[in-house]
């Protein structure tokens, strides 16, 4: 029968990526992009659903893959309730919170949903998810953000974080559970986990924009202006919130959304390119300094990964203003999709156990 087969289903706004693994081997990996026009048909993100399964199926079967073999799904996490991290059975509740959009819509929603369809239609195959974004292991103190009114969350870029930090700790020879790593996730949007012995007991919430400015995000705003600029009559709430996500930060000073092109156009002499990137240096450095402090300066290794981590200039100018808390480490890119079927290898091995969303 050959090897065991891992499907991991990765939903993004405009793409759907897909990868399959015998065991820890990949054997292939693809973006199926989805054109606006594709998309426009589709009133909410849950009407996507058989479209997007459709296309899987379609992938699969034109590579004549034998689907018996395939006995893990794993779909990347939605917006569900507060969860800690781990790997978890597709159930009915599970599915319940991501159709009905309880906690928020959002594309990765998706990713629980194909997978427990197809685990139906792969007759051997079990549906997952793994480490979604909504991972949750604040300490008590991280919850008060400075009203009763509003209680800080946690949704960050968890898969990528704790997936590097094991990476880490394997190269080193050290547990996750006995090191004290800060992990700084820098993409479309940037988040900075304070990781105190294998738990994130404090991060930015990057969903919403808190924290450092990033290519797309605002980060944290100045509350009395934000304020005054709500209640201006000159922006709708919708308007608003994309200033804070989606359209603001780097895109909203430059006109791009493109770490790179910001390279090009400081090289070509803009010097506000050059000045917003320093700055999104400089307030990542800032957040870094801040996890330092929660783990009272007992700082194992600083690690930069996700997309901007590519860019050495950027690298650089972070690892001179942190460099005196701990060593820094540089693991670029984000692999999501080796990262979710990571942790369907460990279930099937039994390294890990399988929990339950209630």
């Amino acid at each position: 029968m050959g090897k065991r087969l891992i499907l991991a289903i990765n939903p993004g706004s405009t793409s759907t990526k897909i990868s399959l693994f015998e065991e820890d081997k990949l054997v292939f990996e693809n973006t199926l992009r989805h054109s606006v026009e594709d998309l426009s048909v589709f009133q909410k993100v849950t009407d996507q659903f058989n479209f997007r399964k459709d296309l899987i199926l379609e992938e699969i079967r034109s590579r004549k893959i034998d689907t018996d073999r395939i006995v893990a799904i794993v779909g990347r996490g939605g917006l569900l309730k507060p969860i800690e991290s781990g790997v978890y059975r597709v159930n009915e509740r599970m599915k319940d919170d991501l159709a009905s959009a309880r906690y928020g819509q959002h594309a990765s929603n998706l990713g629980a949903l194909i997978a427990e369809e197809l685990s139906n239609e792969f007759k051997n195959s079990t549906a997952y998810i793994a480490d979604p974004v909504v991972v949750d292991e604040l300490q008590d103190v991280a919850r008060i953000s400075g009203h009763p009114a509003i209680e800080r969350k946690s949704i960050f870029h968890a898969l990528n974080q704790k997936a590097v930090a094991r990476t880490y700790c394997t190269l080193k020879g050290k547990k996750y559970e006995e090191v004290n790593l800060i992990i700084a996730h820098m993409g479309g949007g940037i988040s900075i986990g304070t990781h105190r012995k294998g738990r994130v007991v404090d991060v930015n919430n990057a969903f919403d924009g808190e924290g450092p400015l990033s290519p797309e995000r605002s980060g944290s705003l100045p509350a009395g202006q934000l304020a005054a600029l709500c209640f201006s009559g000159n922006y709708s709430h919708q308007e608003v919130k994309e200033m804070i996500t989606g359209k603001g930060g780097m895109v909203a000073y430059i006109g791009t959304n493109s770490f790179v092109e910001a390279g090009k156009m400081a090289e070509k002499g803009d010097e506000k390119a050059s000045l917003i990137r320093k700055a999104i240096a400089y307030q990542v450095s800032k957040e870094i300094g801040a996890a330092a402090a929660i783990l009272y300066g007992k700082v194992d290794a600083i690690i930069l990964t996700g997309g901007l981590a590519y860019d050495r200039e950027h690298v650089d100018l972070i690892k001179a203003m942190v460099g005196f808390i701990a060593d820094v480490e540089i693991y670029p890119g984000e692999d999501e999709m080796k990262s979710l079927a990571s942790k369907g290898l460990l279930v099937l091995e039994g390294k890990v156990d399988v929990r339950d969303y209630h």
